[in-house]
């Protein structure tokens, strides 16, 4: 094991206690009838589990990485440095709030902007996704791997909101594509490109994300095979949108979307 490898995997386990830490704080609140619920400016809902989460997962690395910044949906920016990590305490907060267990805390590592370390964990679905730089993907301790579908005919499409793209313009050529594909599901969120990376599904696509949203996700999927990139072909978490697939699909994904 080199020593960048050694590094990665230590950054690996402290995700992972990150991703205990949040469990043990938003599962507890899953379903609780005192859940308390607030609007975000962007008329976006924000609960106790979104903040308690990002809170207590700010204050452990600020114990264990004080050298590294922090970028998280509910509490912004802390410090710049090579080091970073992006924390989406619940993503899918709409579906904790309606009593869906489709939501996990996402959690990632980046160096210099380039994904290192990559953790989705959905406890409500008894389900974890991991992934390190160099050293594959994985689901509950399994090695992953994305599918190999070849056709569009023959794909499953996971999206989140048909809506969504009427608001780029892109609805019409979205639902083209949708009926090109064998299979569609409107499984939304992180749970889509999680699917990917297993190769339960062969292509997701969300026209409207933010890096907190897909920095974790970059990481699986790539590690499992597959491709990650906004809706120009861009290989990037912070493009605004995405599409993810098993990378034999995806040049013509972006062709089918392409305005």
């Amino acid at each position: 094991m080199t020593p960048s490898d050694a590094t990665h995997q230590r950054e690996l386990a402290l995700a992972l206690e990150l991703a205990d830490i949040a469990d043990h704080i938003t599962l507890p609140l899953f379903r609780s009838t005192g859940l308390r619920v607030d609007s975000k400016p962007d008329a976006t809902p924000v609960t106790e589990a979104d903040r308690g989460a990002e809170d207590a997962l700010r204050r452990h690395l600020a114990t264990a990485r004080p050298e590294h910044a922090v970028v998280g949906e509910e509490y912004g920016t802390k410090g710049t440095a090579p080091w970073r990590w992006i924390i989406d305490p619940v993503d899918g907060t709409k579906n904790f709030v309606r009593g869906i267990p489709v939501w996990a805390t996402l959690i990632a590592l980046q160096h210099e902007e380039l994904g290192v370390v990559g953790v989705a964990s959905a406890p409500a679905l008894g389900r974890r996704w991991w992934a390190v730089a160099g050293g594959g993907a994985f689901a509950d301790g399994r090695r992953i791997h994305v599918s190999s579908t070849d056709r569009l005919e023959d794909a499953t499409l996971s999206y989140d909101s048909v809506p969504g793209f009427g608001g780029r313009a892109l609805e019409e050529r979205f639902l083209d594509l949708l009926h090109r594909c064998g299979r569609s599901r409107g499984l939304g969120d992180f749970w889509s490109h999680a699917l990917v990376a297993e190769g339960a599904v062969d292509i997701a696509v969300e026209p409207e994300v933010s890096l907190w949203d897909l920095a974790a996700l970059q990481v699986i999927v790539e590690e499992a095979g597959g491709r990650l990139t906004d809706l120009g072909g861009q290989a990037r978490a912070d493009g605004g949108s995405v599409v993810t697939s098993n990378g034999l699909l995806h040049d013509a994904v972006l062709q089918a979307l392409r305005p």
